[in-house]
Parts: C-alpha cells; structure tokens; sequence
C-alpha cells in the first residue's frame, strides 16, 4: 500500500473511546501526517480524530436493549458507509462493540482493509462469530496473550500488544490531596463502588451494591463509601439511587475512578474493564454484575466458560469472588466482604495474585505497540 493518509476508527461504548483516544494519539505521535476520523466519543476527540457521531447513546446491554436501539444502529451505519465512499480512507480500525462492527464489517465486504483491535470475546461465547473474523477482518491486534493462540489456532493473523490499561490506570492526584478535596474523612476504611459506565448497568448493579454497603456499615461502623460516577451517565440516575441511604458516609465522585481505587481498602466492581482496572490497582474486590432478567437468560446459555470477571479468566482460577444475577444479593455480598476484610492473609493473597495478573497483561506502551503493528501492517 502507498502511503498512509487517513485511518477511519470506530468505536461504541466508553473503553472503546478509552482504547481508541490513546490508540490514535500513538498513530499520531509515530505519523503525525495521518488523518484520523470516525465514531467515537472524548477520548477519541481529544486525541486529534474528526468525530462523525459521538457515542454517548450507542452503548447497550443485552438483547433487548439493542431492539430498542436498532433504527439508530441502521442509520449510523448508513452514515458511516457513506462517509467510506466520501473519504476513501485507507484502512478501518473497528474497536471493540463487536455486535455493530463486525455487521459493519460484513458491509464494507473487504473494499478497504480492516483492522480489529480488542477483541470479541468469542473465546467466551457465540464462537460462531469466528467466520465473520476469519472472512471479514484482515488483522486482529488483540490484548491478552491466550487470545492471539485463540486466533492462531484457527488460522487467523492475531498480534498480541498488550493491554493500554497499563499506560493508563494511574490516579490524578496525591492521596491526601483527594481527601482534602472531596471532605472524606481520613480515620475511616473505604470501600469503592464500581457500577459500571451504562446507564442500564448502573440502575441494575448500583441498588445491589448499596444494600450490600449498608449491611457492611451496620457491622463495621468506622466505614465510608465513594462511588465512582462515569461521566457519561447523568448525576441523576444515582442521586435517584442513592436517595434512601441518608445515615450513610457516601460521596459521588465524577471522572476519578483511579482516585477512588487509590484511597480504597475493599471495592466492589461491575463486570466489565473496571475488573481490570481494579487488578492493575491491586485493590482487592468482589465482581458483581445483574442484568435484565430476560437479557440474562437469554446471554447465559451460550457462556462457555465458568468466570464473568477477566481477572479470573486471565488467571484460569476463581482468586477474586463472582456475584452474578441470582447469586448478586446483598446478603451473600455483605458477608463475603465481611469475610475478606476481617482476614488479613486472604488479602495479602488477593494482592498476590493481582500482582500475577498485572504481570500478565503484557508491558507499558501497549498502545504504541498496536500503533506500529497497524502501520507496519498497512504499510
């Protein structure tokens, strides 16, 4: 291929647009003359790339969700295919919300070569996605280890980079900086609420969570609570959800996920990116995650695998406690949590264990390294 001039990057949900935003930035910063335009949100805006349609509404959960969602679905990828023809761009980079992309995929039907990066998690579920990959997708660049052996394994071009959350995990302010100026008060452990990034999830998992704090509060009482707010989700979904817990030492802090994790003893974490996050932090922490009932049942017959959080798929082996749909009552939660914290020698093997984890997620400079694989792959 000639040149480079101009790569087309599509993304749809939050660690998509976390995953996009550093990916582009290290095209630019290896190739400075190249255009880079797409579907994304912040962070793939502030790295430099045009946005054609920002993805603040396009995240979804579950079957029924995506029904509700289809005509915006179909008109996005009407505008996105028409802006292929328009700009003839010399390569597409589909990251991640592999139920729209690798239909997108399809459409493009190898016109222009298609690079992915961050993979399905086929290797979980719906294997039968594999086809598409196999006739559609020119290269995967991928972030786990096992996941480039998955892809070789069925003769399909996989390059492993490593996961870019190690370049970016990190908090923004000192410790007591933090505490200082959110009013936290600083004899008490913390324990972080991860609910996740969609609105859905939030309304879902963030009343679990809660009711499981408020039993821990009864049974610790030198106890706070921060809950990590996703910028992308109105204020009002968790002022709505908070509202009956008054008598509770509870802050909602915007934008500072890592700074909640850095101030945290224990978390309780959504399924999803923020599991890895929170192993990156060496935070201990249980996975939680609840969906619509009928999405649930629904999505759980075609899991193939006994773990929902990475950190134990990574890891082969349960070393961080799964509470998923039935299982998620705050009960169960509570007493686990309990549990753990009242046991300083299983936390210091959480951490361990962690630490293996982090390890196995490759070096620093993960997105550099999918930067140079994409060009040298195009060039």
């Amino acid at each position: 291929m000639a040149q480079i001039r101009h790569i087309f990057i599509i993304c749809g949900e939050p660690s998509g647009d976390l995953n996009a935003g550093h990916l582009a930035k290290a095209i630019l910063q290896i190739n400075p003359e190249i255009k880079i335009s797409g579907v994304g949100g912040t962070f793939l805006r502030q790295a430099g790339a045009t946005i054609y349609r920002d993805i603040k509404d396009l995240a979804v959960i579950g079957l029924f969700d995506v029904l509700k969602k289809l005509p915006s679905f179909f008109t996005l990828q009407k505008l996105i295919l028409n802006k292929i023809k328009e700009d003839k761009p010399d390569a597409i980079i589909l990251v991640d919300f592999s139920g729209f992309n690798l239909r997108l995929a399809k459409k493009i039907n190898k016109a222009i070569p298609i690079i992915y990066y961050v993979s399905p998690q086929i290797w979980a579920s719906r294997e039968g996605r594999i086809k598409t990959i196999k006739d559609y997708i020119n290269k995967m660049i991928v972030l786990f280890r096992f996941e480039e052996e998955f892809y070789k394994s069925h003769a399909i071009e996989a390059a492993f980079a490593g996961h870019p959350l190690l370049d970016i995990v990190a908090p923004t302010m000192d410790k007591e900086d933090f505490i200082n100026k959110f009013g936290i008060s600083e004899t008490k452990s913390t324990i972080a609420l991860l609910p996740g990034s969609r609105k859905e999830e939030i309304k879902n998992i963030l009343p679990v969570m809660l009711a499981s704090a408020y039993i821990i509060q009864q049974k610790i009482n030198n106890v706070r609570f921060v809950i990590a707010k996703s910028p992308q989700v109105d204020i009002d979904i968790y002022t709505r959800i908070t509202a009956g817990y008054n008598d509770m030492d509870l802050r909602i802090i915007e934008g500072k996920t890592y700074d909640c994790l850095n101030i945290a003893d224990f978390c309780l974490v959504a399924s999803g990116t923020a599991t890895l996050e929170t192993a990156i932090m060496q935070k201990p922490f249980a996975v939680i995650y609840k969906m619509n009932l009928l999405n649930y049942l629904l999505y759980r017959p075609q899991v193939k695998i006994p773990y929902i959080g990475m950190v134990n798929i990574v890891a082969g082996k349960k070393i961080i406690p799964e509470f998923i749909q039935f299982g998620a009552t705050p009960r169960k939660i509570s007493e686990e949590v309990l549990k753990i914290l009242g046991d300083p020698a299983q936390i210091e093997q959480m951490q361990n264990n962690l630490a293996q984890i982090k390890s196995l997620l490759g070096e620093n400079g993960a997105s550099l390294r999918a930067a140079q694989i994409i060009i040298d792959f195009l060039n």
